[in-house]
């Protein structure tokens, strides 16, 4: 059985139903069909509003035709069809839509007055449709005007339609057990229709109101603000309110603006972008916004909690993006507005931000999180910010004004300047990495021309705000100079070396970027000149040369247009030759430069994250990130973004790397430990090893690779094993002090030195052996060249004949090692002898660890020993006349190229706790075979005599 409810709502939806056809056959198609095609935009907004009230009436009075068919089918068979086949009750969220959104399109004709304004241009049709539209109202004046009688012609039987749609559903959910299996159906829908009633009145009463105020306000505000969707929430003429420190007259609330009305001017603030403050004073509250920010004060405090109740839910009405249902600050979401959002806006104020559009995360009325700023003129930024400045990550752009380039800056920013380690590529081919300060170059950095650029040019060093200061290496490839020294205010200042590209180099003391006061000169012939010069090196003034040969020359040195050079002054070619320590392995800079205040730039810093903690938000502004380049940059950058990409050999977070160092400081793990660091460009350790390695390259690589740099460079690469370690124990220190542990202990410079020699030198100085063991080359290059004649000498001799030449004693010679063909004899073996020792000494040159260098030596002079054992059947221990011979045997069969670059490096580097020891005596016999084979008598060549057999 169907009860009487379900029969009163079928008449309703019968009688709705018809209603709407023929409010849709007699009033909205009359309105806007056979309308005169209106020129005026207020005409066509007019149309296209009545357009859109009938496609919401049709879909409307189809949905009740789908209501109404549901319905019948039910009373029809009562048996078969349950309840829960009702679409009022099936589909009560689709019917809810439906009646919410012809509610929408009805209150806009309403706010614009768009059925008064269509009657008013076919207003002779209406008159005489007076009648038919009295069938479908209730107390209609024949008086009332046609606009009047058009908006209660739609309004009323909507009105009475929702109200009996409750009641009728609350008359059927009365009716029903409370275990019916549709009583949630109906209760749901009974809610649903209850709250569309309370919202269809509030809609009623917004849209009255709002087309109350166009109607009064003047034409100038009306034309700025009048849009068919605004509704008005608040008027300071119904609830009295002042606003400081603005003074406006009147106060408009709106559903998506608030709006301040100042004589003729409109202030209108998107309520997204607006932010009620919490703390309230008395009758007053704040409101804060992009670039405003006032007080509401109210006569009493009922007037405060309205307007601010009001605009608090605005707000978050407006940040949902759609209207309260079924009203305003009763929807189930928070009705508190987020504190931080993601919105556009554009700044109108005079400032730096004047035309720029922000598109990204606020905060409390300022840009606050990740977001992008972008100006007319094609400036951006993109990135991180901070209560209105760029703070953290972000890239920039700014447009050159002659070409069309664009400067692009790669940077960490703090408080709207540019602050830590940045990258910067300029349109005018040069690229910038390094550290700022304030938007300035400041600290270390390195500045460096394109390929692209027609002349190469690269400064590597220190900087003070924006201008090359203190110690810094330049190379001016269009010069052909390599500068190493000190600057200031963007100019060579102070103590310098400069090496050119023909071999010369100068040292001595700059001024204002001119050579001042006298210097020394050493061209590539080893020639030595001690005086003053003019900028291109030229001797000028008093001066003394000295020439390889031994020859001194000193007096007066000059030049002239055409002349070449000249000179007054004595020659004695009675001196003795110079000592080649004093010319040709002359060092150049030493004490210049103090070797522990060169690269503060790199390590300051990096002490200075040390004693902050080792923070993580600074961990990136200090130690770099990796950001994709690209020098082609588009006008519309829409590809801009502030992403970095992380390698494949991330170190992790801080405090990950503080934990690994804490479980592998015990001495057998500290080694794979610290390698692990240093190999890892992202690690503290790997990222500061990388930066000195930049240096160390840029000092010591292509025109700076010169001999007279090798001790330089020694002391350098030294320094850096002292300050890795120090960074070691830093990091250390900072991680035990996390973990609320007691610090350990300062070392003392004993414990240090071990530490530094023993283990941190052999561990970085693989990163700088290329170019460091390429200076030992050139600085040794004579030596070398005497020794490699001597063992292409030494080549030609067999192994007994060669054995007999070095006099070693016959007893020791390991002929029964010696397997022979039946046409060979002992004299014409060669490279058989000590075979095992000869390929021992060969590895020397396979690792750049002196330590592992030192280890191939013994294990040699062990191969030695163990051969010699073997031929006398017995254990031998070598005396050293004994022992001498042989290596130099070993020696010259191993043929090692620039061995005396090698044992210079070994002897330079290597620990100083061997010093006295096996490894120095070693390396010291080493030595002894190397000076041997340089010596005359090793470069005359063996004769058929001397062999005794055909060559």
């Amino acid at each position: 059985m169907c009860s009487p409810e379900e029969a009163a709502l079928l008449r309703l939806e019968e009688v709705f139903s018809a209603t709407l056809a023929r409010i849709n056959s007699r009033v909205l198609q009359p309105l806007f069909t056979d309308a005169p095609e209106s020129s005026d935009s207020e005409g066509r907004e007019c149309l296209q509003l009545l357009q859109q009230l009938h496609r919401s009436s049709q879909q409307l009075w189809e949905v009740t035709e789908d209501s109404l068919r549901s319905l019948r089918e039910r009373l029809c068979h009562p048996d078969t069809i349950g309840l829960e086949s009702l679409l009022l009750l099936r589909c009560a969220d689709h019917v809810l839509q439906v009646h919410v959104e012809y509610i929408e399109s009805y209150t806009n004709c309403v706010v614009m007055q768009a059925f008064q304004k269509a009657a008013k241009r076919r207003s002779d049709y209406w008159r005489r449709q007076r009648k038919a539209l009295q069938q479908l109202l209730w107390g209609v004046s024949s008086e009332g005007s046609v606009g009047t009688a058009l908006v209660q012609a739609l309004r009323q039987p909507l009105t009475h339609h929702v109200q009996q749609y409750v009641l009728l559903l609350l008359s059927l959910r009365d009716t029903m057990g409370e275990h019916h299996p549709t009583q949630e159906l109906v209760v749901h829908a009974t809610t649903l229709f209850g709250n569309l009633q309370s919202f269809l009145r509030q809609a009623l009463d917004q849209a009255v109101a709002t087309q109350v105020l166009w109607r009064t306000l003047s034409s100038r505000p009306r034309d700025a603000l009048c849009t068919p969707a605004r509704r008005l929430l608040q008027d300071s003429q119904d609830v009295p309110v002042t606003v400081t420190p603005l003074r406006a007259e009147r106060v408009l609330l709106f559903d998506d603006v608030l709006v301040l009305l100042q004589g003729h001017n409109v202030h209108t603030f998107d309520l997204k972008l607006v932010w009620v403050d919490s703390e309230q004073d008395g009758c007053m509250f704040h409101l804060l916004t992009p670039e405003e920010e006032f007080f509401f004060c109210s006569k009493d405090p009922q007037g405060q909690v309205v307007w601010q109740w009001k605009v608090t839910q605005a707000v978050c009405q407006a940040l949902r993006g759609k209207k309260d249902f079924p009203l305003l600050g009763a929807g189930l979401e928070p009705s508190k507005p987020p504190v931080c959002r993601s919105m556009a806006y554009t700044f109108l104020a005079e400032g730096r931000l004047c035309q720029a559009t922000y598109e990204g995360e606020w905060c409390q009325g300022r840009p606050h999180g990740k977001g992008t700023l972008k100006w007319p003129d094609g400036r951006n930024h993109v990135g991180n910010f901070c209560q209105g400045l760029e703070h953290g990550f972000g890239i920039c752009l700014l447009p050159q004004a002659s070409e069309d380039k664009f400067d692009c800056y790669k940077c960490h920013w703090q408080e709207g300047s540019m602050c830590g380690y940045g990258i910067c590529e300029y349109g005018t081919d040069e690229v910038y990495k390094g550290y700022f300060q304030e938007g300035l170059r400041h600290g270390f950095g390195v500045l460096e021309s394109t390929l692209q650029a027609p002349q190469h040019c690269k400064y590597t060093g220190h900087w003070v705000r924006g201008q090359r200061s203190g110690y810094g290496v330049e190379e001016d490839g269009d010069r052909g100079e390599h500068y190493i020294g000190m600057w200031q205010a963007d100019q060579r200042h102070g103590p310098g070396v400069m090496v050119t590209q023909a071999g010369v180099c100068y040292q001595g003391t700059f001024q204002a970027d001119k050579i001042v006061g006298p210097g020394i000169l050493l061209s590539e012939d080893d020639s030595l000149y001690e005086g003053t010069f003019t900028r291109d090196l030229t001797l000028m003034g008093k001066g003394k040369v000295t020439f390889p040969n031994g020859f001194i020359l000193e007096g007066s040195f000059g030049s002239g247009t055409g002349r070449g050079l000249h000179t007054q002054g004595v020659l004695d070619t009675a001196a003795l030759p110079p000592d080649p320590s004093s010319t040709c392995k002359r060092q150049l800079g030493l004490g210049a430069f103090p070797v522990e205040s060169r690269w503060q730039g790199v390590y300051g810093p990096f002490h200075d994250f040390l004693r902050a903690g080792c923070p993580g938000d600074l961990q990136e502004a200090l130690l770099g990130f990796h950001v994709q380049t690209s020098r082609e940059l588009r006008k519309s950058q829409e590809y801009l973004c502030c992403e970095r990409t992380q390698p494949d050999d991330s170190a992790g977070t801080m405090e990950d790397i503080l934990e690994e160092l804490l479980q592998h400081r015990d001495p057998e793990a500290l080694p794979q430990c610290l390698s692990k660091a240093l190999s890892n460009s992202l690690h503290p350790l790997g990222k500061l090893l990388r930066t000195l390695m930049l240096t160390f390259q840029a000092t010591y690589a292509g025109i700076g690779a010169n001999k007279h740099l090798q001790g330089l460079a020694q002391e350098e690469v030294k320094q850096h094993a002292q300050e890795l370690w120090a960074a070691y124990r830093g990091l250390l220190q900072v991680a035990l002090q996390r973990k609320g542990q007691v610090p350990e202990e300062e070392e003392d410079p004993e414990t240090r030195d071990r530490q530094v020699h023993g283990l941190m030198l052999p561990l970085v100085l693989p990163s700088f052996y290329s170019e460091l063991f390429t200076l030992y080359l050139l600085l040794h290059e004579r030596e070398d060249s005497l020794y490699s004649q001597g063992i292409t000498n030494l080549s030609l001799f067999p192994d007994t004949k060669l054995l007999e030449f070095l006099d070693v004693q016959k007893h020791l010679w390991p002929l029964k090692d010696l397997t022979l063909t039946t046409n060979q004899r002992h004299s014409l073996v060669r490279d058989k002898c000590f075979l095992s020792a000869t390929e021992c000494l060969q590895k020397v040159i396979s690792t750049m660890d002196p330590r592992e260098k030192l280890e191939v030596l013994e294990r040699t002079y062990g191969e030695i020993e163990a051969t010699v054992s073997r031929v006398l059947g017995q254990e031998h221990k070598l005396p050293m006349d004994d022992l001498l011979p042989l290596l130099l045997y070993v020696v010259s069969r191993a043929r090692i190229q620039h061995l005396g670059a090698e044992i210079h490096l070994i002897r330079d580097m290597m620990d100083p706790i061997h010093t006295g020891g096996l490894y120095d005596f070693l390396l010291t016999a080493l030595e002894s075979c190397y000076e041997h084979i340089q010596k005359e008598d090793m470069h005359r060549l063996p004769s058929r005599r001397d062999s005794g057999e055909p060559w």
